[in-house]
Protein backbone atom coordinates (compact mmCIF):
# COMPACT_ATOMS: atom_id res chain seq x y z
CA UNK A 1 0.00 0.00 0.00
CA UNK A 2 2.85 2.39 0.75
CA UNK A 3 4.29 1.93 -2.73
CA UNK A 4 0.97 2.05 -4.61
CA UNK A 5 -0.47 5.07 -2.79
CA UNK A 6 2.56 7.19 -2.02
CA UNK A 7 5.19 5.89 -4.44
CA UNK A 8 7.52 5.22 -1.48
CA UNK A 9 9.12 1.75 -1.37
CA UNK A 10 8.20 -0.38 1.68
CA UNK A 11 11.91 -0.72 2.52
CA UNK A 12 12.26 3.06 2.92
CA UNK A 13 9.24 3.26 5.19
CA UNK A 14 10.65 0.32 7.15
CA UNK A 15 13.89 2.21 7.73
CA UNK A 16 12.03 5.23 9.07
CA UNK A 17 9.78 3.00 11.16
CA UNK A 18 12.76 1.28 12.84
CA UNK A 19 14.54 4.59 13.47
CA UNK A 20 11.31 6.05 14.85
CA UNK A 21 10.90 3.15 17.27
CA UNK A 22 14.50 3.55 18.47
CA UNK A 23 14.17 7.33 18.78
CA UNK A 24 11.00 6.89 20.84
CA UNK A 25 12.91 4.50 23.09
CA UNK A 26 15.71 7.01 23.74
CA UNK A 27 13.30 9.89 24.33
CA UNK A 28 11.15 7.93 26.78
CA UNK A 29 14.17 6.38 28.50
CA UNK A 30 15.74 9.80 29.07
CA UNK A 31 12.44 11.11 30.45
CA UNK A 32 12.08 8.15 32.83
CA UNK A 33 15.73 8.35 33.95
CA UNK A 34 15.43 12.10 34.58
CA UNK A 35 12.20 11.60 36.52
CA UNK A 36 13.83 8.93 38.71
CA UNK A 37 17.03 10.92 39.32
CA UNK A 38 15.13 14.12 40.12
CA UNK A 39 13.37 12.22 42.88
CA UNK A 40 16.70 10.91 44.19
CA UNK A 41 15.66 7.30 43.69
CA UNK A 42 18.76 5.15 43.97
CA UNK A 43 18.67 3.46 40.55
CA UNK A 44 21.52 3.61 38.05
CA UNK A 45 20.97 4.30 34.36
CA UNK A 46 22.11 0.73 33.59
CA UNK A 47 19.39 -0.76 35.79
CA UNK A 48 16.74 1.54 34.31
CA UNK A 49 17.93 0.76 30.79
CA UNK A 50 17.83 -2.99 31.40
CA UNK A 51 14.29 -3.15 32.76
CA UNK A 52 12.80 -0.52 30.49
CA UNK A 53 14.61 -1.91 27.43
CA UNK A 54 13.21 -5.41 27.97
CA UNK A 55 9.67 -4.14 28.56
CA UNK A 56 9.78 -1.70 25.63
CA UNK A 57 11.07 -4.24 23.13
CA UNK A 58 8.70 -7.00 24.28
CA UNK A 59 5.76 -4.63 23.84
CA UNK A 60 7.11 -3.63 20.43
CA UNK A 61 7.63 -7.23 19.22
CA UNK A 62 4.28 -8.53 20.44
CA UNK A 63 2.41 -5.45 19.20
CA UNK A 64 3.56 -5.61 15.60
CA UNK A 65 3.05 -9.37 15.50
CA UNK A 66 -0.63 -8.99 16.42
CA UNK A 67 -1.15 -7.49 12.95
CA UNK A 68 -0.17 -10.72 11.15
CA UNK A 69 -0.54 -13.54 13.67
CA UNK A 70 -2.07 -16.66 12.14
CA UNK A 71 -1.69 -15.40 8.57
CA UNK A 72 0.30 -17.00 5.77
CA UNK A 73 2.66 -13.99 5.66
CA UNK A 74 3.24 -13.69 9.44
CA UNK A 75 6.97 -13.69 8.71
CA UNK A 76 6.92 -10.19 7.19
CA UNK A 77 7.83 -8.35 10.43
CA UNK A 78 10.65 -10.72 11.41
CA UNK A 79 13.40 -8.24 10.52
CA UNK A 80 11.89 -5.72 12.94
CA UNK A 81 11.90 -8.37 15.65
CA UNK A 82 15.52 -9.26 14.93
CA UNK A 83 16.47 -5.58 15.18
CA UNK A 84 14.77 -5.49 18.60
CA UNK A 85 16.74 -8.57 19.65
CA UNK A 86 20.00 -7.00 18.48
CA UNK A 87 19.23 -3.72 20.22
CA UNK A 88 18.57 -5.43 23.56
CA UNK A 89 21.37 -8.01 23.41
CA UNK A 90 24.18 -5.92 21.94
CA UNK A 91 23.52 -2.22 22.45
CA UNK A 92 21.68 -2.36 25.78
CA UNK A 93 23.83 -5.35 26.81
CA UNK A 94 20.84 -7.03 28.47
CA UNK A 95 21.69 -10.53 29.61
CA UNK A 96 18.80 -12.98 29.82
CA UNK A 97 19.64 -16.42 31.29
CA UNK A 98 18.34 -19.49 29.48
CA UNK A 99 15.78 -20.28 32.20
CA UNK A 100 14.18 -16.86 31.60
CA UNK A 101 14.68 -16.65 27.84
CA UNK A 102 13.09 -19.99 27.03
CA UNK A 103 9.73 -19.18 28.68
CA UNK A 104 9.62 -15.84 26.82
CA UNK A 105 10.20 -17.61 23.50
CA UNK A 106 7.65 -20.29 24.42
CA UNK A 107 4.99 -17.66 25.21
CA UNK A 108 5.75 -15.94 21.91
CA UNK A 109 5.38 -19.21 19.98
CA UNK A 110 2.02 -19.87 21.62
CA UNK A 111 0.95 -16.30 20.85
CA UNK A 112 2.12 -16.66 17.24
CA UNK A 113 0.39 -20.04 16.83
CA UNK A 114 3.65 -21.69 15.80
CA UNK A 115 4.15 -24.20 18.61
CA UNK A 116 3.42 -27.20 16.37
CA UNK A 117 5.95 -26.38 13.64
CA UNK A 118 9.40 -27.98 13.77
CA UNK A 119 10.79 -25.07 11.76
CA UNK A 120 9.63 -22.68 14.50
CA UNK A 121 11.50 -24.70 17.12
CA UNK A 122 14.66 -24.52 14.99
CA UNK A 123 14.12 -20.80 14.57
CA UNK A 124 13.64 -20.35 18.35
CA UNK A 125 16.86 -22.21 19.22
CA UNK A 126 18.81 -20.21 16.62
CA UNK A 127 17.30 -16.99 17.99
CA UNK A 128 18.44 -17.79 21.53
CA UNK A 129 21.95 -18.59 20.29
CA UNK A 130 21.93 -15.29 18.38
CA UNK A 131 21.00 -13.36 21.52
CA UNK A 132 23.69 -14.98 23.67
CA UNK A 133 26.33 -14.60 20.96
CA UNK A 134 25.57 -10.88 20.76
CA UNK A 135 26.00 -10.69 24.55
CA UNK A 136 29.41 -12.35 24.30
CA UNK A 137 30.82 -10.23 21.47
CA UNK A 138 29.52 -7.07 23.14
CA UNK A 139 31.53 -7.84 26.28
CA UNK A 140 34.66 -9.03 24.50
CA UNK A 141 34.91 -6.73 21.51
CA UNK A 142 32.79 -3.62 22.15
CA UNK A 143 35.81 -1.33 22.60
CA UNK A 144 37.91 -3.21 20.07
CA UNK A 145 38.89 -1.59 16.77
CA UNK A 146 37.25 -4.58 15.03
CA UNK A 147 33.96 -4.19 16.91
CA UNK A 148 31.90 -3.26 13.85
CA UNK A 149 33.16 -6.05 11.51
CA UNK A 150 32.64 -8.63 14.28
CA UNK A 151 29.15 -7.29 14.99
CA UNK A 152 28.25 -7.30 11.30
CA UNK A 153 29.66 -10.80 10.74
CA UNK A 154 27.61 -12.10 13.66
CA UNK A 155 24.34 -10.52 12.56
CA UNK A 156 24.81 -11.65 8.93
CA UNK A 157 25.80 -15.17 9.98
CA UNK A 158 22.72 -15.63 12.14
CA UNK A 159 20.40 -13.69 9.83
CA UNK A 160 20.80 -16.26 7.05
CA UNK A 161 19.84 -19.36 9.10
CA UNK A 162 16.99 -17.47 10.80
CA UNK A 163 15.49 -16.64 7.41
CA UNK A 164 16.10 -20.19 6.14
CA UNK A 165 13.85 -21.51 8.92
CA UNK A 166 11.16 -19.07 7.79
CA UNK A 167 11.57 -20.09 4.13
CA UNK A 168 11.12 -23.75 5.03
CA UNK A 169 8.05 -22.97 7.12
CA UNK A 170 6.24 -20.59 4.76
CA UNK A 171 7.70 -21.84 1.46
CA UNK A 172 8.24 -18.38 -0.04
CA UNK A 173 10.67 -17.92 -2.94
CA UNK A 174 14.44 -17.81 -2.70
CA UNK A 175 14.24 -14.33 -4.15
CA UNK A 176 12.22 -13.21 -1.12
CA UNK A 177 14.72 -14.98 1.14
CA UNK A 178 17.70 -13.12 -0.31
CA UNK A 179 15.81 -9.82 -0.29
CA UNK A 180 14.90 -10.14 3.41
CA UNK A 181 18.42 -11.22 4.37
CA UNK A 182 19.89 -8.19 2.56
CA UNK A 183 17.31 -5.92 4.18
CA UNK A 184 18.26 -7.29 7.59
CA UNK A 185 21.94 -6.59 6.90
CA UNK A 186 21.15 -3.00 5.90
CA UNK A 187 18.96 -2.57 9.01
CA UNK A 188 21.76 -3.88 11.24
CA UNK A 189 24.27 -1.45 9.70
CA UNK A 190 21.87 1.46 10.17
CA UNK A 191 21.20 0.36 13.74
CA UNK A 192 24.91 0.32 14.53
CA UNK A 193 25.45 3.78 13.01
CA UNK A 194 22.38 5.26 14.72
CA UNK A 195 23.08 3.89 18.20
CA UNK A 196 26.79 4.79 17.95
CA UNK A 197 25.81 8.37 17.10
CA UNK A 198 23.34 8.53 20.00
CA UNK A 199 25.85 6.94 22.39
CA UNK A 200 28.60 9.38 21.44
CA UNK A 201 26.20 12.26 22.03
CA UNK A 202 25.21 10.81 25.42
CA UNK A 203 28.84 10.32 26.42
CA UNK A 204 29.60 13.93 25.48
CA UNK A 205 26.68 15.15 27.60
CA UNK A 206 27.88 12.96 30.47
CA UNK A 207 31.39 14.38 30.23
CA UNK A 208 30.00 17.91 30.18
CA UNK A 209 27.85 17.14 33.22
CA UNK A 210 30.88 15.71 35.00
CA UNK A 211 32.88 18.80 34.11
CA UNK A 212 30.12 21.08 35.41
CA UNK A 213 29.70 19.25 38.71
CA UNK A 214 33.26 18.11 39.52
CA UNK A 215 36.44 19.90 40.42
CA UNK A 216 38.99 19.28 37.68
CA UNK A 217 41.97 19.24 40.05
CA UNK A 218 40.79 16.97 42.88
CA UNK A 219 38.02 15.07 41.04
CA UNK A 220 35.69 15.77 43.95
CA UNK A 221 32.29 17.34 43.45
CA UNK A 222 32.40 21.12 43.32
CA UNK A 223 30.46 24.05 44.79
CA UNK A 224 27.78 23.82 42.07
CA UNK A 225 27.15 20.19 42.97
CA UNK A 226 27.13 21.11 46.66
CA UNK A 227 24.50 23.79 46.00
CA UNK A 228 22.22 21.37 44.16
CA UNK A 229 22.59 18.63 46.75
CA UNK A 230 22.24 20.75 49.88
CA UNK A 231 18.96 22.25 48.68
CA UNK A 232 17.47 18.79 48.27
CA UNK A 233 18.99 17.42 51.51
CA UNK A 234 17.88 20.47 53.49
CA UNK A 235 14.27 20.16 52.28
CA UNK A 236 14.26 16.38 52.71
CA UNK A 237 15.55 16.66 56.28
CA UNK A 238 12.88 19.22 57.14
CA UNK A 239 10.05 17.24 55.58
CA UNK A 240 11.05 13.88 57.05
CA UNK A 241 12.41 15.17 60.36
CA UNK A 242 15.82 13.62 59.72
CA UNK A 243 19.19 14.79 60.96
CA UNK A 244 21.65 16.52 58.67
CA UNK A 245 25.20 17.48 59.67
CA UNK A 246 28.10 19.12 57.92
CA UNK A 247 31.87 19.26 58.38
CA UNK A 248 33.85 22.10 56.84
CA UNK A 249 37.63 22.23 56.81
CA UNK A 250 40.43 24.08 55.14
CA UNK A 251 44.17 23.51 54.96
CA UNK A 252 46.15 25.58 57.43
CA UNK A 253 48.64 28.12 56.02
CA UNK A 254 47.89 27.00 52.47
CA UNK A 255 48.90 30.39 51.04
CA UNK A 256 52.36 29.92 52.59
CA UNK A 257 52.66 26.54 50.85
CA UNK A 258 51.88 28.14 47.49
CA UNK A 259 54.22 31.08 48.12
CA UNK A 260 57.09 28.92 49.38
CA UNK A 261 56.94 25.86 47.14
CA UNK A 262 54.91 27.03 44.15
CA UNK A 263 51.37 26.46 42.95
CA UNK A 264 52.18 23.05 41.43
CA UNK A 265 53.09 21.80 44.90
CA UNK A 266 49.95 23.44 46.29
CA UNK A 267 47.90 21.58 43.69
CA UNK A 268 49.62 18.34 44.67
CA UNK A 269 48.72 18.98 48.33
CA UNK A 270 45.06 19.50 47.40
CA UNK A 271 44.99 16.27 45.43
CA UNK A 272 46.64 14.31 48.23
CA UNK A 273 44.33 15.70 50.90
CA UNK A 274 41.28 14.90 48.74
CA UNK A 275 42.49 11.37 48.12
CA UNK A 276 43.02 10.69 51.82
CA UNK A 277 39.59 12.08 52.75
CA UNK A 278 37.87 10.03 50.03
CA UNK A 279 39.54 6.88 51.38
CA UNK A 280 38.34 7.57 54.93
CA UNK A 281 34.78 8.32 53.81
CA UNK A 282 34.57 5.25 51.55
CA UNK A 283 35.62 3.05 54.49
CA UNK A 284 32.80 4.45 56.65
CA UNK A 285 29.71 5.32 54.60
CA UNK A 286 29.34 5.82 50.85
CA UNK A 287 26.29 8.06 51.45
CA UNK A 288 28.50 10.77 52.99
CA UNK A 289 29.12 13.49 50.41
CA UNK A 290 32.42 15.30 49.81
CA UNK A 291 32.92 18.61 47.98
CA UNK A 292 35.66 21.09 47.23
CA UNK A 293 33.79 24.36 47.77
CA UNK A 294 36.68 26.85 47.59
CA UNK A 295 40.44 27.16 47.04
CA UNK A 296 41.58 25.08 50.04
CA UNK A 297 38.12 24.71 51.56
CA UNK A 298 36.18 21.44 51.61
CA UNK A 299 32.74 20.41 52.86
CA UNK A 300 31.56 16.99 53.96
CA UNK A 301 27.80 16.49 54.29
CA UNK A 302 26.35 13.73 56.50
CA UNK A 303 22.74 12.87 55.53
CA UNK A 304 20.91 11.25 58.46
CA UNK A 305 23.66 12.03 61.02
CA UNK A 306 23.34 14.20 64.09
CA UNK A 307 26.47 16.00 65.23
CA UNK A 308 27.46 13.32 67.76
CA UNK A 309 27.18 10.58 65.14
CA UNK A 310 29.66 12.42 62.92
CA UNK A 311 32.42 12.43 65.53
CA UNK A 312 33.96 9.09 64.58
CA UNK A 313 34.27 10.00 60.90
CA UNK A 314 35.29 13.61 61.59
CA UNK A 315 38.05 12.48 63.95
CA UNK A 316 39.29 9.90 61.44
CA UNK A 317 39.48 12.53 58.68
CA UNK A 318 41.15 14.96 61.06
CA UNK A 319 43.76 12.41 62.18
CA UNK A 320 44.44 11.09 58.68
CA UNK A 321 45.07 14.51 57.14
CA UNK A 322 47.09 15.83 60.09
CA UNK A 323 49.44 12.86 59.81
CA UNK A 324 50.17 13.58 56.17
CA UNK A 325 53.54 14.64 54.84
CA UNK A 326 53.83 15.82 51.24
CA UNK A 327 57.25 15.67 49.61
CA UNK A 328 58.60 18.60 47.57
CA UNK A 329 62.10 17.94 46.26
CA UNK A 330 64.13 17.50 49.46
CA UNK A 331 61.53 19.13 51.69
CA UNK A 332 58.74 17.46 53.61
CA UNK A 333 55.59 19.54 54.09
CA UNK A 334 53.49 18.79 57.14
CA UNK A 335 49.78 19.25 56.54
CA UNK A 336 47.18 20.30 59.10
CA UNK A 337 43.54 21.32 58.88
CA UNK A 338 41.08 23.40 60.89
CA UNK A 339 37.56 22.01 61.17
CA UNK A 340 34.06 23.18 61.98
CA UNK A 341 31.11 20.82 62.46
CA UNK A 342 27.44 21.49 63.08
CA UNK A 343 23.99 19.96 62.75
CA UNK A 344 21.00 21.50 61.04
CA UNK A 345 18.65 23.08 63.58
CA UNK A 346 15.09 24.54 63.54
CA UNK A 347 16.49 28.10 63.38
CA UNK A 348 18.01 27.37 59.97
CA UNK A 349 15.53 28.82 57.49
CA UNK A 350 17.63 28.02 54.46
CA UNK A 351 20.77 26.05 53.48
CA UNK A 352 22.73 29.31 53.73
CA UNK A 353 21.89 29.62 57.44
CA UNK A 354 23.14 26.09 57.99
CA UNK A 355 26.30 26.74 55.94
CA UNK A 356 27.07 29.96 57.84
CA UNK A 357 26.90 28.25 61.23
CA UNK A 358 29.32 25.55 60.14
CA UNK A 359 31.55 28.25 58.67
CA UNK A 360 31.55 30.11 62.01
CA UNK A 361 32.70 26.94 63.76
CA UNK A 362 35.53 26.57 61.25
CA UNK A 363 36.68 30.13 61.90
CA UNK A 364 36.48 29.51 65.64
CA UNK A 365 39.04 26.73 65.13
CA UNK A 366 41.26 29.00 63.01
CA UNK A 367 41.13 31.91 65.45
CA UNK A 368 42.02 29.69 68.37
CA UNK A 369 45.25 28.23 67.09
CA UNK A 370 44.25 26.15 64.05
CA UNK A 371 44.68 22.35 63.76
CA UNK A 372 41.57 21.69 65.85
CA UNK A 373 37.89 20.76 65.56
CA UNK A 374 34.99 22.84 66.77
CA UNK A 375 31.70 20.95 67.29
CA UNK A 376 28.61 23.02 67.99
Amino acid sequence: MTWSNWQVPPFVTSVFFVLGVLTLYWVTFNWIASWIHNRRINLSDDVISTWYGVIYMLVFVFSIQTLVVGKSDSWQFMNFQLIAITFCAYFLNIYVPYYSFFPIVLVYMVFNQSLGYWQSWGHAITLMLFFWTLNIIRVRFHNNSYAFPIYLLTTISFGGPLWVWMKWKFNFSWGTFWQEWIYLTIFEILLYMYVTMISNDSELKLRLAQFASHDALTKTENFAAYNDDIKYLFEDSNQNDQSLSMMMFDIDHFKNINDTYGHSVGDHVLRQVSSVVKTVLAANDTEIKFYRTGGEEFNIVFPGYDVDETRVVVNQVFAAVNNMEVKSNNDSIRISISVGVSEMCPDDKSPIDFYNRVDQNLYHSKRNGRMQVTFA
